[in-house]
Protein backbone atom coordinates (compact mmCIF):
# COMPACT_ATOMS: atom_id res chain seq x y z
CA UNK A 1 0.00 0.00 0.00
CA UNK A 2 1.47 3.36 -1.01
CA UNK A 3 1.67 6.41 1.24
CA UNK A 4 -1.36 8.13 -0.29
CA UNK A 5 -3.56 5.08 0.38
CA UNK A 6 -2.28 4.85 3.97
CA UNK A 7 -3.01 8.55 4.44
CA UNK A 8 -6.54 8.12 3.13
CA UNK A 9 -7.13 5.15 5.46
CA UNK A 10 -5.72 7.12 8.40
CA UNK A 11 -7.94 10.16 7.87
CA UNK A 12 -11.01 8.00 7.33
CA UNK A 13 -10.29 5.95 10.46
CA UNK A 14 -9.65 8.97 12.68
CA UNK A 15 -12.79 10.84 11.64
CA UNK A 16 -11.42 14.01 13.25
CA UNK A 17 -8.72 16.63 12.59
CA UNK A 18 -5.15 15.29 12.72
CA UNK A 19 -2.03 17.43 12.75
CA UNK A 20 0.51 16.97 9.99
CA UNK A 21 3.18 16.25 12.60
CA UNK A 22 1.13 13.40 14.06
CA UNK A 23 0.33 12.01 10.60
CA UNK A 24 4.00 12.03 9.64
CA UNK A 25 4.85 10.16 12.84
CA UNK A 26 2.12 7.54 12.33
CA UNK A 27 2.98 7.06 8.65
CA UNK A 28 6.73 7.09 9.32
CA UNK A 29 7.45 9.66 6.62
CA UNK A 30 8.98 13.12 6.45
CA UNK A 31 7.06 16.37 5.93
CA UNK A 32 7.87 16.59 2.22
CA UNK A 33 6.58 13.05 1.55
CA UNK A 34 3.43 13.82 3.55
CA UNK A 35 2.72 17.01 1.61
CA UNK A 36 3.16 15.15 -1.67
CA UNK A 37 0.76 12.39 -0.56
CA UNK A 38 -1.78 15.00 0.59
CA UNK A 39 -1.66 16.77 -2.77
CA UNK A 40 -2.15 13.47 -4.61
CA UNK A 41 -5.07 12.52 -2.35
CA UNK A 42 -6.73 15.91 -2.89
CA UNK A 43 -6.45 15.51 -6.67
CA UNK A 44 -7.88 11.99 -6.61
CA UNK A 45 -10.83 13.10 -4.48
CA UNK A 46 -11.87 15.86 -6.90
CA UNK A 47 -15.51 15.45 -8.01
CA UNK A 48 -15.97 12.73 -5.38
CA UNK A 49 -18.18 12.52 -2.30
CA UNK A 50 -15.28 13.11 0.09
CA UNK A 51 -12.61 15.78 0.30
CA UNK A 52 -9.62 16.76 2.42
CA UNK A 53 -10.18 19.81 4.63
CA UNK A 54 -7.17 21.81 5.83
CA UNK A 55 -7.33 24.14 8.82
CA UNK A 56 -3.85 25.44 9.50
CA UNK A 57 -1.73 22.44 10.44
CA UNK A 58 -4.75 20.17 10.94
CA UNK A 59 -6.19 17.90 8.24
CA UNK A 60 -9.53 16.12 8.21
CA UNK A 61 -11.54 14.07 5.73
CA UNK A 62 -15.12 15.28 5.35
CA UNK A 63 -17.97 15.03 2.88
CA UNK A 64 -17.52 17.30 -0.12
CA UNK A 65 -19.16 20.77 -0.03
CA UNK A 66 -20.75 19.83 -3.38
CA UNK A 67 -22.71 17.14 -1.53
CA UNK A 68 -24.03 19.68 0.99
CA UNK A 69 -27.67 19.70 -0.14
CA UNK A 70 -27.70 15.90 -0.38
CA UNK A 71 -26.25 15.47 3.13
CA UNK A 72 -28.70 18.08 4.46
CA UNK A 73 -31.63 16.06 3.07
CA UNK A 74 -30.27 12.85 4.60
CA UNK A 75 -29.90 14.57 7.95
CA UNK A 76 -33.45 15.95 7.89
CA UNK A 77 -34.88 12.57 6.85
CA UNK A 78 -33.01 10.86 9.68
CA UNK A 79 -34.15 13.47 12.17
CA UNK A 80 -37.80 13.06 11.17
CA UNK A 81 -37.66 9.25 11.20
CA UNK A 82 -36.00 8.98 14.60
CA UNK A 83 -38.08 11.59 16.43
CA UNK A 84 -41.57 10.54 15.45
CA UNK A 85 -44.69 12.70 15.48
CA UNK A 86 -44.58 13.60 19.19
CA UNK A 87 -40.94 14.69 19.00
CA UNK A 88 -41.53 16.80 15.90
CA UNK A 89 -44.56 18.48 17.48
CA UNK A 90 -42.54 19.40 20.56
CA UNK A 91 -39.56 20.60 18.53
CA UNK A 92 -41.82 22.77 16.39
CA UNK A 93 -43.29 24.45 19.45
CA UNK A 94 -39.84 25.10 20.93
CA UNK A 95 -38.49 26.40 17.62
CA UNK A 96 -41.31 28.87 17.07
CA UNK A 97 -42.06 29.87 20.67
CA UNK A 98 -38.84 29.74 22.67
CA UNK A 99 -38.17 30.27 25.47
CA UNK A 100 -41.18 28.14 26.37
CA UNK A 101 -42.17 26.37 29.60
CA UNK A 102 -43.17 22.74 29.75
CA UNK A 103 -46.66 23.72 30.91
CA UNK A 104 -47.09 25.77 27.73
CA UNK A 105 -45.87 22.88 25.57
CA UNK A 106 -48.26 20.52 27.36
CA UNK A 107 -51.15 22.97 26.85
CA UNK A 108 -50.49 23.37 23.12
CA UNK A 109 -50.02 19.62 22.54
CA UNK A 110 -52.76 18.55 24.93
CA UNK A 111 -50.59 15.85 26.55
CA UNK A 112 -47.71 15.54 28.99
CA UNK A 113 -44.38 16.21 27.25
CA UNK A 114 -41.90 15.26 29.99
CA UNK A 115 -40.59 12.12 28.28
CA UNK A 116 -40.26 13.82 24.88
CA UNK A 117 -38.42 16.80 26.38
CA UNK A 118 -36.00 14.50 28.19
CA UNK A 119 -35.30 12.66 24.92
CA UNK A 120 -34.68 15.90 23.03
CA UNK A 121 -32.36 17.13 25.79
CA UNK A 122 -30.32 13.92 25.69
CA UNK A 123 -29.95 14.23 21.92
CA UNK A 124 -28.71 17.81 22.26
CA UNK A 125 -31.50 19.30 20.13
CA UNK A 126 -32.85 21.55 22.88
CA UNK A 127 -31.45 23.07 26.04
CA UNK A 128 -32.98 23.96 29.37
CA UNK A 129 -32.86 27.50 30.75
CA UNK A 130 -33.31 28.78 34.28
CA UNK A 131 -36.06 31.30 34.97
CA UNK A 132 -33.61 34.21 35.15
CA UNK A 133 -31.97 33.29 31.84
CA UNK A 134 -35.30 32.90 30.11
CA UNK A 135 -36.57 36.21 31.48
CA UNK A 136 -33.45 38.03 30.32
CA UNK A 137 -33.86 36.68 26.79
CA UNK A 138 -37.59 37.28 26.49
CA UNK A 139 -39.49 40.43 25.56
CA UNK A 140 -42.50 39.58 27.70
CA UNK A 141 -43.49 37.25 30.50
CA UNK A 142 -42.61 34.26 28.31
CA UNK A 143 -40.26 31.95 30.17
CA UNK A 144 -41.22 33.21 33.62
CA UNK A 145 -42.78 31.05 36.27
CA UNK A 146 -41.93 27.84 38.02
CA UNK A 147 -39.60 25.26 36.53
CA UNK A 148 -37.51 25.65 33.41
CA UNK A 149 -37.94 26.99 29.92
CA UNK A 150 -36.63 25.38 26.74
CA UNK A 151 -35.00 26.66 23.58
CA UNK A 152 -33.42 25.09 20.46
CA UNK A 153 -29.68 24.47 20.30
CA UNK A 154 -27.26 25.46 17.55
CA UNK A 155 -26.97 21.75 16.70
CA UNK A 156 -30.70 21.65 15.93
CA UNK A 157 -30.42 24.65 13.60
CA UNK A 158 -27.48 22.93 11.91
CA UNK A 159 -29.53 19.72 11.49
CA UNK A 160 -32.29 21.77 9.86
CA UNK A 161 -29.84 23.50 7.53
CA UNK A 162 -30.60 27.04 8.73
CA UNK A 163 -28.23 29.66 10.09
CA UNK A 164 -30.73 31.54 12.24
CA UNK A 165 -34.15 30.86 13.74
CA UNK A 166 -35.84 33.44 11.53
CA UNK A 167 -35.06 31.30 8.48
CA UNK A 168 -37.79 28.84 9.52
CA UNK A 169 -40.83 28.78 7.19
CA UNK A 170 -43.37 31.54 8.02
CA UNK A 171 -41.56 32.16 11.30
CA UNK A 172 -43.26 35.40 12.31
CA UNK A 173 -46.77 34.16 11.48
CA UNK A 174 -46.51 30.80 13.21
CA UNK A 175 -44.80 32.32 16.25
CA UNK A 176 -47.62 34.87 16.64
CA UNK A 177 -50.27 32.14 16.38
CA UNK A 178 -48.54 30.07 19.05
CA UNK A 179 -48.20 33.10 21.33
CA UNK A 180 -51.93 33.77 21.05
CA UNK A 181 -52.85 30.14 21.66
CA UNK A 182 -50.55 29.79 24.66
CA UNK A 183 -51.91 33.07 26.02
CA UNK A 184 -55.24 31.33 26.50
CA UNK A 185 -53.59 29.07 29.09
CA UNK A 186 -52.47 32.09 31.12
CA UNK A 187 -55.98 33.56 30.98
CA UNK A 188 -57.57 30.27 32.02
CA UNK A 189 -55.07 29.78 34.84
CA UNK A 190 -55.66 33.31 36.13
CA UNK A 191 -59.41 32.80 36.05
CA UNK A 192 -59.16 29.47 37.89
CA UNK A 193 -56.99 31.09 40.55
CA UNK A 194 -59.45 33.96 40.94
CA UNK A 195 -62.39 31.56 41.34
CA UNK A 196 -60.46 29.43 43.84
CA UNK A 197 -59.54 32.45 45.92
CA UNK A 198 -63.11 33.71 45.86
CA UNK A 199 -64.39 30.30 46.93
CA UNK A 200 -62.01 30.19 49.90
CA UNK A 201 -63.20 33.60 51.18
Amino acid sequence: MNLESKLEALLFFKGEPVTKKKMATILACDREELESALSALERNLENRGLCVISNGDEIEMRTSPDAGSFIEKLTKDELVRDLGKAGLETLTIILYKHPVKRSEIDYIRGVNSSFILRNLLIRGLIERMTESSAAAGANSATGLGRGYSYRPTIDLLSHLGISKIEDLPEYATVKAEMENFAGQEETETTEKTRIAEKTEQ
